[in-house]
């Protein structure tokens, strides 16, 4: 079984607020895969889990840009937060929007290799993004693209600099604004539950089943009923229910009045939704945890020798 390392265990904890010790079990159960020790702390712990699965592991910018009915939303990384608000890097970041709608890239190599020259680099923005790396002195990339075009109209929302969200839709733009916003605090899967990937909705009922197993063991060790195999099935199937209604915009509760869901307010707004696009800066990248104790120490053990 592989070592597990301090850095795991802060990095696990890091995404799900559970305790340093249930961390290191979950971690030496699931013999060091990190995926699965979330799983088993779910199971154990619940929602408390998840509650910080949303935060950020690395710093950039997501920037928008729209030309009628034709957008694009771009995700651009760099190492630092104070690199983030370099007026030169969000110049950059404002460009590859542009040139995603003005030249629809196939891809993130064919994006850089559109003309552009900023701050005397060029001729393309891959030189321009060379450029600012020497300029600047950290290293920047850029990471994703998405672009809309003649499929309707577009609404996007940018929570400062980190969080950004594009909407494709018919109907009301301030419906369609409001559900940009909805999507950056709620940040849905899908548009509809039947679209939710079923990776996710296998992993949910994974967990729903051992939640369930351990529930019912629970029970028998108090001296209650076994459960039967068809009430403990009913009970992941209804859990799994709960997970799509919660992760899917269109059955989400609607943020600006609890009363009515997404849908609901679409219908009364005569709007409907086609897609939308949900970026936050560095989500799923590995950001990369220095131990500062550690770096000390063998720097003195290096002095010492020397």
């Amino acid at each position: 079984m592989p070592a597990i390392t301090a850095s795991m265990v802060a990095e696990l904890r890091a995404k799900t607020d559970a305790p340093m010790m249930e961390c290191k079990k979950a971690l030496t159960e699931a013999e060091g895969d990190p995926g699965r020790a979330e799983e088993i702390l779910r199971v154990k712990l619940g929602n408390k889990a998840t509650k910080a699965a949303a935060r950020v592991t690395a710093e950039g910018v997501v920037s928008a840009a729209v030309d009628g009915s034709t957008g694009a939303l771009v995700e651009i990384n760099c190492e630092t937060d104070f690199v983030s608000k370099n007026d030169s890097f969000l110049a950059f970041t404002q460009a590859c929007a542009d040139l995603v709608v003005q030249h629809n890239p196939v891809d993130v190599a064919a994006l850089g290799a559109v003309a552009h020259a900023q701050d005397g680099f060029g001729p393309t923005l891959e030189d321009v993004r060379k450029g600012l790396i020497g300029k600047i002195g950290e290293n920047m990339s850029i990471r994703r693209f998405k672009r809309y075009a003649g499929g309707g109209d577009l609404a996007y929302y940018l929570h400062g600099t980190r969080i950004g969200v594009m909407v494709q839709f018919k109907g009301d733009a301030t419906a369609a604004k409001d559900v940009a916003m909805h999507v950056a605090a709620m940040k849905p899967v899908s548009l509809s539950s039947s679209e939710v990937p079923v990776d996710l909705i296998d992993r949910e009922r994974r967990v729903a089943a051992e939640k369930a197993a351990e529930d019912a063991a629970a029970a028998v060790a108090a001296g209650k009923p076994a459960q039967s195999a068809e009430i403990v099935a009913k009970r992941v199937e209804g859990s799994v229910q709960k997970y799509l209604k919660e992760v899917s915009l269109l059955n989400q509760t609607f943020v600006k009045n609890d009363k009515q869901t997404v849908e609901q307010m679409l219908k009364e707004k005569a709007t409907q939704v086609a897609s939308f696009t949900l970026y936050v800066v560095g989500e799923g990248i590995e950001k990369k945890v220095d131990d500062f104790a550690a770096e000390v120490a063998a720097q003195v053990a290096a002095a010492k020798a020397g």
